[in-house]
């Protein structure tokens, strides 16, 4: 049985679930092939239940956590209204096939309606071919606002931590 939720994180099986999948999504080859650290598992649960803007679905196979999305809502200026930008997407190995990542995406759309947004937005890796068709079977395509001028990039500046040592100074 296949079930679709849009999590609670006060609950612990939802929690646990997200931290679980992200792992694994992290270890993953499109997820950079790296674990997430302890700080992150320890706190991520924590640092999306202050952001009332984040909103984690999680698909469940026979009560086994089997994937999630991640959406974080934004805003678009052109339109003035508040977009959902799904920032993460991952299906289990175990999984994978049995159009799941069709279903979760769904839901990210619901909440879209629910919330009023003018669209959804996501990123994807240019070596996804497999995500890349799953998406444009959900409707998506690349963003251009004018075709002459090309497709957005998704370019990132990574930013030095700072510590608390650091504030004191």
């Amino acid at each position: 049985m296949i079930e679709i939720v849009e999590a609670d994180l006060s609950l612990p099986a939802h929690a646990d679930a997200m931290v679980q999948l992200m792992d694994k999504y992290a270890l993953d080859p499109m997820g950079g092939g790296k674990g997430l650290s302890d700080y992150v598992k320890a706190n991520l649960r924590a640092e999306l239940v202050k952001r009332k803007a984040a909103h984690v679905i999680l698909a469940f196979v026979d009560a086994e956590p089997a994937g999630l999305v991640v959406c974080l809502e934004g805003f678009s200026t052109f339109a003035c209204k508040p977009l959902l930008n799904i920032h993460d997407v991952f299906v289990a190995v175990l999984y994978r096939g049995r159009g799941l990542s069709k279903l979760l995406l769904q839901k990210a759309e619901e909440i879209a309606f629910d919330l009023g947004c003018c669209k959804l937005t996501l990123e994807v890796l240019e070596g996804n071919h497999v995500a890349q068709s799953a998406y444009k079977a959900c409707g998506f395509s690349g963003y251009e606002l004018n075709p002459q001028m090309g497709k957005a990039l998704f370019w990132e500046k990574k930013l030095a931590e700072v510590t608390d040592e650091d504030k004191n100074l």
